[in-house]
């Protein structure tokens, strides 16, 4: 037992060690709330950023993967941040986008872990292990839109909730304001990642840091010389914002608890919880259960024996279906030739008699202009007669008078 305490410990950190870590961030945030900036003071780094309009039609989530080093560990990093996040009028527009983004991550790695050949040990793991979500400092209440989007991610990833740009609010207004989100999130039922207290070593600062949500931050990548030394602060005309001074905002609490004290409860809560969660309501869907109706419990050979009877029996269905459709097509098709025949053949009828009536009347006129004419022939010979009367008539009467 004394030789398991000392070393296999020391074994679980140098594999961890040589394989590296993985862990991914999405922020959550609208434009110009300091997501970027605030990644960058976190992971003492600059990003690749690029700066986006309050004009896109619909969200983007735009992830870039970072590969960091300190010391001896190796960190790949992934920071997805959510491009036009609130710019529309449809709030389901802007939350929808992100939830299927969380969902293609998880459905990516279900399908690696269905694979015949799997390859897990260097399987690049995009899925969301913290959600850093960025709320407005009003100083007033949540906006819709941020319960909403909330209360859709809550079972999909690990929500940690902050108050960005915290050096705009008064300390007192600020304290008053992290009260009445936690008060609103419990009241609409949203579960936020709680920094766990299972572990004897972190329980006492998780308690106090859960009693500090939701943070406030301020970020900044510029340096201030304050006494002898340079820190990372904002400079304003009325004085310096520390970003690592805990009197000024809560930005050492959020990099203690995020990188430092719950990365790995963080990707474990992920796995475990969330992705458990997406990967059986998944596989339930398909058709798969542990147990049948008498609680005997199923392989997955008699489950996809089942499914193929099923998909046979509903193959078989469909075809009878089109079968009869077809039939019935070609029953209503043949009546509607039918149809069409018998009005055709009404329509010869009634032009054939219309001929008929046409050629009757044609035949009458026809008949009337003979008798017209014969009686015109027979008037012309009878005025031709006696015109020839009258002239030998005449010729008579001049003789008579030269004699």
């Amino acid at each position: 037992e004394l030789i398991l305490y000392n070393f296999l410990p020391d074994q679980l950190v140098n594999k961890s060690t040589c394989q590296g870590f993985c862990f991914n961030i999405l922020c959550i945030g609208e434009t110009g709330i300091g997501k970027s900036t605030l990644m960058d003071t976190l992971f003492n780094t600059n990003f690749e950023n690029f700066e986006s309009s309050h004009f896109e039609p619909q969200v983007k989530l735009r992830a870039q993967t970072y590969d960091l080093q300190e010391s001896n560990v190796r960190l790949r990093l992934t920071v997805v941040n959510t491009v036009g996040f609130g710019d529309q009028m449809n709030k389901q527009e802007s939350y929808q986008p992100v939830v299927d983004y969380i969902d293609r991550q998880f459905e990516s790695y279900l399908q690696e872990e269905l694979k015949i050949k799997r390859s897990l040990h260097n399987y690049h793991d995009s899925r969301v292990h913290a959600c850093l979500y960025f709320i407005s400092p009003s100083g007033h209440s949540l906006k819709s839109l941020d319960l909403v989007t909330m209360k859709k991610l809550d079972s999909k990833v690990n929500i940690i909730p902050v108050i960005a740009k915290a050096d705009t609010i008064s300390k007192s207004e600020l304290h008053k304001f992290k009260i009445k989100i936690m008060s609103e999130l419990v009241s609409n039922g949203v579960q936020i990642y709680q920094f766990p207290l299972d572990d004897e070593t972190v329980a006492k600062v998780n308690t106090a840091m859960n009693g500090h949500l939701p943070f406030a931050v301020v970020g900044s990548t510029e340096e201030v010389c304050v006494g002898n030394k340079m820190v990372k602060a904002r400079q304003y005309p009325w004085g310096v914002v520390q970003v690592e001074n805990e009197n000024h905002c809560d930005f050492v609490k959020l990099r203690e608890m995020l990188i430092c004290v719950n990365m790995e409860d963080l990707r474990e809560q992920t796995h475990t919880r969330h992705y458990e969660l997406y990967r059986r309501c998944k596989l339930e869907e398909m058709g798969f259960k542990d147990t049948d109706p008498e609680c005997k419990p199923v392989s997955l050979q008699q489950t996809y024996e089942a499914k193929r009877q099923e998909f046979l029996v509903e193959l078989q269905r469909r075809e009878e279906e089109m079968r009869q459709m077809f039939v019935q097509r070609v029953k209503e098709k043949e009546a509607e030739l039918k149809d069409a025949e018998r009005e055709l053949q009404s329509r010869f009828e009634q032009l054939k008699r219309l001929h008929a009536d046409e050629k009757a009347a044609l035949e009458e006129k026809r008949r009337l202009l003979e008798e017209d004419q014969s009686s015109f022939n027979k008037r012309r010979a009878a005025a031709q007669l006696l015109q020839a009367q009258s002239l030998t008539a005449n010729g008579k009467k001049d003789k008579d008078r030269k004699k």
